[in-house]
């Protein structure tokens, strides 16, 4: 799986967009069959060799990435090596996406959500949860509003998965101030991860699932669960009657249909 994370508070130094890749290990099926390693990854360096099986003396191919993760590192260690920065610059203000792409069966949804116990089976989408709401709860000069949305792109059209209604189709607008945004959206005010967790389990359970030749549930949409953190500060010398000073930041994390055809 490729985690793709976007992070516009280093746009200015060029380096907007990092590219990670994870690569999972080999099990079920594919050891019953006999199966071969043919993956290398050199996670100090950020390289993957590639060896062709079917041509043994060809020389393997190499690839560089900003990251490489490999059946050794946990589910903790991709969140803070890949996410939680992306997730850190959101709470301060800036815009934000993770994504995970690949195939069916090369493990995104492991490595989004994973598995709610024990722990440390938790991927990036719940550990990204409890991350906002500890780093807000440990600020203390600052008043936070947090909103989630959630949305689906299935067939070209787009659908709030939060509606009551969900056979209406969303619109699609742009403005010079805010861009390109979903005309009435439904957006939830949470107070914490109790809360944002049940949103994302309303949301779910609207999902387009059709099956595929790789694994029967899979489903067949992209989805952009959207938290939307605004802070409202007062900073030392302003006057009693000033207005707070604003700043929202906005983080996408993105679960993308497998990419087979």
């Amino acid at each position: 799986a490729v985690l793709a994370g976007v992070k516009m508070k280093e746009a200015a130094s060029g380096e907007c967009v990092k590219v990670v890749v994870r690569c999972r290990p080999l099990f079920g099926k594919e050891i019953a069959e006999g199966r071969k390693i043919i993956v290398n990854l050199e996670p100090k360096t950020g390289e993957i060799t590639v060896k062709n099986p079917k041509e043994p003396n060809d020389a393997a191919k190499t690839f560089t990435f900003d990251q490489v993760y490999d059946d050794r590192h946990t589910q903790k260690e991709i969140f803070e090596g890949a996410a939680l920065p992306i997730v850190r610059a959101a709470i301060e203000g800036y815009n934000g996406t993770i994504f995970c792409y690949g195939q069916t069966g090369t493990g995104k949804t492991h490595s989004m959500e994973g598995k709610d116990e024990p722990p440390e089976m938790r991927g990036i989408v719940p550990n990204t949860f409890e991350t906002v709401f500890a780093d807000i709860d440990a600020t203390g000069n600052k008043n936070f509003l947090v909103r989630a949305s959630f949305l689906e792109i299935y067939n070209e059209d787009v659908r709030d998965l939060l509606s009551k209604d969900q056979t209406k189709k969303c619109d699609l607008k742009e403005t010079p101030d805010t861009g390109v945004y979903v005309k009435d959206l439904t957006s939830f005010v949470v107070k914490g991860v109790a809360e944002i967790r049940q949103v994302l389990e309303v949301g779910k359970k609207n999902r387009t699932v059709g099956s595929t030749l790789m694994n029967a549930d899979s489903s067949r949409s992209h989805s952009i669960f959207t938290i939307t953190i605004e802070t409202s500060e007062r900073r030392e010398g302003d006057a009693p009657d000033d207005d707070p000073h604003i700043r929202v930041g906005k983080l996408n994390l993105v679960d993308l249909a497998g990419s087979e055809r």
